[in-house]
């Protein structure tokens, strides 16, 4: 694992990321201590410049962390809608599950994040999936009291 990397990411630092990976564009594929790759640090923390960098090179764009977490579930979670919609522009599988079922709708709506559910739903999201507790994002979002997203899903269901 490249430390420098992983610390320019979480610094925000932009050139120093762009510079690592112009020498060494296998590292966007590494792995820090918690599982996480380049991509998924960066997006969750909000870096749009730094997801664009690593977007610009070769990688599995729904590679999962320690618990099945992939980039786009963290933005729903942190309501980054802009990088959500680069990592669907790049391919993100909207129904991929983490290690318990849950799915980037699941987390968009348990965090009440309607603009991102809305996106979701028009690149595919299934808000019929179940996590392991047999929740769906609507169950989620109703244990919320999320009226807007709650409006949202049942159109959709």
């Amino acid at each position: 694992m490249n430390e420098d990397l992983f610390k320019a990411i979480r610094e925000g630092n932009a050139s120093v990321v762009q510079e690592i990976l112009a020498k060494n564009p296998q590292w966007v594929n590494e792995r820090d201590t918690r599982g996480s790759t380049p991509l998924l640090l960066a997006s969750y923390y909000g870096f749009s410049d730094i997801t664009k960098i690593i977007l610009s090179h070769p990688q599995e764009v729904d590679a999962q962390d320690a618990s099945g977490n992939t980039a786009l579930m963290g933005v729903c979670f942190k309501g980054h809608k802009n990088i959500a919609e680069l990592l669907l522009e790049h391919g993100a599988d909207v129904n991929i599950t983490n290690y318990n079922g849950a799915t980037a709708l699941i987390f968009a709506a348990t965090f009440g994040k309607t603009e991102i559910a809305k996106l979701l739903l028009e690149h595919g999201a299934n808000p019929t999936i179940s996590d392991d507790k047999g929740n769906t994002a609507l169950s989620h979002a109703t244990m919320q009291g999320f009226s807007e997203m709650i409006a949202l899903l049942n159109r959709e269901s």
